[in-house]
């Protein structure tokens, strides 16, 4: 499980390219408004619960990721895998 704030999560999903959102779902084998639900478009009636948790609070509020694989392929694709965001860490 990770933790980030919203709005960081909102930043690494802004930053991505074009197409990164339909990457992400043709690399994991997943429908697309999963990923979009996944970075916190609740719009989205469709694609399967993607298992985010967010709480109220500073900085757009916490998100408790279930399984961080999403938001390490969009890391991947800006190029951050060494990405240092100081809000993500590791609840084992």
């Amino acid at each position: 499980m990770k933790t980030i704030t919203f709005n960081e999560l909102r930043r690494i999903k802004d930053n991505l390219p074009d197409g990164s959102i339909r990457r992400i779902a043709a690399e994991l084998g997943i429908p697309v408004e999963t990923v979009r639900n996944y970075f916190g478009g609740m719009t989205h009636s469709t694609g399967d619960n993607c298992g985010i948790h967010i709480e109220p609070g500073p900085d757009g509020g916490i998100v408790l990721l279930d399984d961080p694989t999403i938001l390490e392929k969009a890391l991947i694709i800006l190029g951050e895998n060494t990405h240092k965001v100081a809000s993500v860490t590791s609840n084992v």
